[in-house]
């Protein structure tokens, strides 16, 4: 056998067949007798079976502290680059958006009703504020990226998502909700013709619709019919002296739920 042969030319040693095919060619319960172990790690360079096992026991010893230095190295790293983008987060500059908003139909800024704004907040809640008496609004993050929603009674909701690239401040045109600055129209101007007015209003409101007026000083509500919906609007009298409508949804061509209240002399 070459290992053989190769045994007596290094250490001048052999070891028996038995051995050879009971400790190499199968897997032994026990260590071989201790002259066999010394003539084997002759073989590998060491003097000794108890020097090469203090070898070994040495050099595994070297590895676990190698290994555990790049350990702790690779942990602060990990430490000093959380702390950096930590940093960064902490000391990043403010950005300022602003926003004004102008009726696509009057080409004028919407300021004589305030505008109902919500920042949508990545993972936090949302952040609600109105426009100004400008008909703007204002809003610093340390995000170069805004999103929100901007709803009005009279004009269509909107989503808008902006990435900031300038100081200057944007206009954004909102679409006018027809049916509801119809409704607002006829509660609040003079009309003359009154049974066309009626007319109108039949067409407009759906025949189940839900109408809530809200009561002043948190008195309650009052529910309306349809008709009596369109009485109190249509009755000519000075005690009905500003209409004002918080919430209305559409079905088709049809206010089918309403929520308004009134100020009166």
């Amino acid at each position: 056998m070459l290992f053989q042969e190769d045994l007596i030319k290094q250490v001048n040693g052999s070891i028996s067949e038995k051995s050879f095919y009971t400790y190499f060619k199968n897997e032994p319960k026990k260590l071989p007798r201790i002259d066999v172990l010394n003539l084997l790690s002759r073989y590998t360079g060491a003097s000794s079976w108890s020097a090469f096992s203090k070898e070994q026991k040495i050099t595994t010893q070297e590895k676990k502290k190698t290994n555990s230095l790049y350990k702790y190295i690779g942990i602060g790293l990990l430490l000093i680059v959380t702390i950096l983008v930590l940093m960064s987060s902490y000391f990043k500059t403010e950005n300022t958006f602003r926003f004004c908003f102008i009726d696509t139909d009057r080409g004028a800024y919407i300021n004589t009703i305030p505008l109902d704004i919500t920042i949508l907040n990545n993972n936090q809640s949302p952040t609600y504020i109105k426009s100004d008496s400008l008909g703007c609004f204002s809003w610093k993050a340390k995000a170069d990226y805004i999103q929100f929603i901007v709803q009005s009674p009279y004009h269509k909701t909107d989503t808008i998502k902006r990435h900031i690239n300038t100081s200057i401040t944007e206009d954004i045109p909102l679409r006018t909700d027809d049916y509801n600055l119809m409704l607002h129209f006829y509660a609040n101007n003079k009309v003359n013709d009154w049974k066309k007015r009626k007319q109108q209003l039949h067409q407009l409101i759906a025949k189940n619709a839900i109408l809530i007026q809200v009561l002043p000083y948190d008195v309650g509500v009052e529910m309306y019919t349809k008709e009596e919906f369109i009485d109190k609007l249509t009755t000519p009298t000075k005690s009905l002296q500003r209409f004002e409508i918080i919430e209305s949804i559409k079905e088709g061509n049809q206010i089918v739920k309403l929520k308004f209240r009134t100020s009166h002399e």
